[in-house]
């Protein structure tokens, strides 16, 4: 459960000078917003939005709003914290250039409370080293303003799907995406029902980047996992071997890989293939974002 009492204790200063700039009329209009996609019988998942930018962040509420989602907002960092803290949300979207703290004291203080809440940032910071610093920090994904709002509300609806599949994951369960299926108990792959000869370190690959399935994975993530915090430069070597020899075995085409995805400079993904696997419908979402409140654990 978050501590609100250190959030305050720690914040006074915002809390005293910035609460009264901070534009939260947002917030009363969210609970009489005309939702058109959600079913209003149901909670509507909780959107925790924290942007310095009044006219950007106006722009974000309503199209939240109108997509059926219960948006609260804040306009400083510390401010922020104490919303998710007190809303406990289901997805917190974070600017990093905020007035009073840096967005990165942000994510680690969320992930002090909740391990797996998806955070998704918005940035105009575009470079590698910000992109790298953030999810390694433990952000979901990144957003690079300026952003289109479709491709935004896609990632929101990405999120929240991978969060209730964490929640109600099973680690028994296959992980199954175009065409490919990694049995992590059994360490066993198969593409397309045949069995596939993989050696242990690809496996290895493929248990963290299954872990954070759909979600970007930096490759000091992976290096930390495969061979600890005193990795080498020649094991980015070894990984790079890993990966090309893993898009033989199991892609289509190699040269034009579905599954093992790069974001070149950052790290990997593994693409969740949502036409094989059973798509989780809006009231999945909701089950699962009501089933995990804090104080609740998760992971």
């Amino acid at each position: 459960m978050p501590k609100i009492g250190a959030v305050l204790e720690s914040s006074s200063a915002c809390l005293v000078t910035d609460f009264p700039k901070c534009d939260f009329r947002g917030v009363a209009q969210a609970r009489g917003a005309d939702c058109k996609r959600w079913d209003m019988s149901k909670v509507r998942p909780v959107v925790v939005l924290i942007e310095d930018d009044v006219k950007l962040r106006r722009l974000l509420r309503n199209s939240l709003q109108q997509e059926g989602f219960d948006v609260r907002e804040a306009d400083c960092g510390r401010t922020g914290l104490i919303v998710a803290a007190t809303k406990k949300p289901d997805l917190i979207l974070l600017d990093l250039g905020l007035p009073d703290i840096d967005g990165s004291e942000v994510i680690m203080k969320i992930r002090e409370w909740w391990s797996a809440r998806p955070v998704i940032i918005l940035s105009g910071r575009d470079s590698e080293a910000a992109k790298i610093a953030a999810l390694e920090l433990g952000a979901d994904d990144y957003v690079t303003k300026p952003f289109g709002l479709p491709e935004l509300l896609a990632r929101v609806r990405a999120a929240l799907r991978r969060a209730s599949r964490h929640t109600h994951a099973n680690p028994t369960t296959p992980f199954c995406s175009h065409g490919v299926s990694i049995d992590i108990l059994h360490r066993q792959v198969t593409r397309n029902g045949a069995a596939v000869d993989i050696t242990p370190n690809e496996f290895r690959v493929l248990a963290v980047l299954v872990k954070r399935a759909g979600m970007l994975v930096t490759t000091r993530m992976l290096l930390d996992e495969l061979w600890g915090p005193d990795s080498s430069p020649q094991h980015r070597n070894y990984l790079r071997v890993y990966m090309a020899s893993l898009r033989q075995k199991l892609e289509p085409n190699p040269t034009k890989p579905v599954l093992l995805l790069t974001e070149a400079g950052v790290g990997y993904r593994i693409a969740v293939d949502d036409t094989q696997s059973a798509e989780l419908t809006d009231e999945a979402i909701f089950s699962a974002s009501q089933s995990s409140k804090p104080g609740q654990t998760e992971d």
